[in-house]
């Protein structure tokens, strides 16, 4: 399936507005993090996780979803196929491991907002559940960096169903 070019655009720009605007949200998540972990001000640290939550909920698993969504209709539409090139289903193993882990993580984010809101949340509380969300934020944003290269880079390598599909259309 091919897509018109003005259909192809517009699904380019919904995949990389979706995807830098995931990659710009773990920035500020990881950001609100930081700063959970290192403030000393109660009423920071406290808002802090607050917001993480809410950027979680309502920025970062949409956006990570538009992401997979547009990048399989880029796929599926665009002579590049889902399976035919190594590059393209590198982007989508990472983009649903990372959707996979951002779920995993939901939970700890709001046990942490949970103990915010009911001001349980000393410098040294959760002090293991904190230091995990600053790990996994900053390895986040390292794995979604690697789908931004393979896209710009576009790297050779053709699976052999993509090798098999371009002889097919050859012959």
């Amino acid at each position: 399936m091919s897509m018109t070019p003005r259909l192809r655009k517009f699904a380019l720009t919904a995949h990389v507005t979706s995807s830098v605007g995931w990659l710009g949200a773990v920035v500020a998540f990881l950001a609100l993090a930081v700063t959970g972990l290192t403030s000393q001000d109660a009423q920071m640290v406290r808002a802090a996780y607050l917001a993480m939550e809410l950027i979680a909920w309502f920025v970062i698993v949409p956006l990570a979803l538009a992401s997979l969504l547009t990048g399989l209709v880029q796929a599926l539409g665009t002579r590049w196929g889902l399976f035919r090139h190594y590059w393209v289903l590198m982007k989508l193993l990472i983009t649903v491991v990372a959707i996979i882990v951002l779920l995993l993580q939901m939970e700890p984010i709001s046990y942490l907002a949970d103990a915010a809101a009911e001001t349980r949340l000393s410098s040294s509380a959760l002090r293991e559940a904190r230091i995990s969300l600053v790990a996994h934020a900053g390895g986040g944003l390292m794995v979604l960096l690697v789908p931004m290269i393979l896209s710009v880079y576009k790297p050779r390598g053709m699976t052999r169903y993509g090798q098999r599909k371009q002889h097919e259309r050859r012959t």
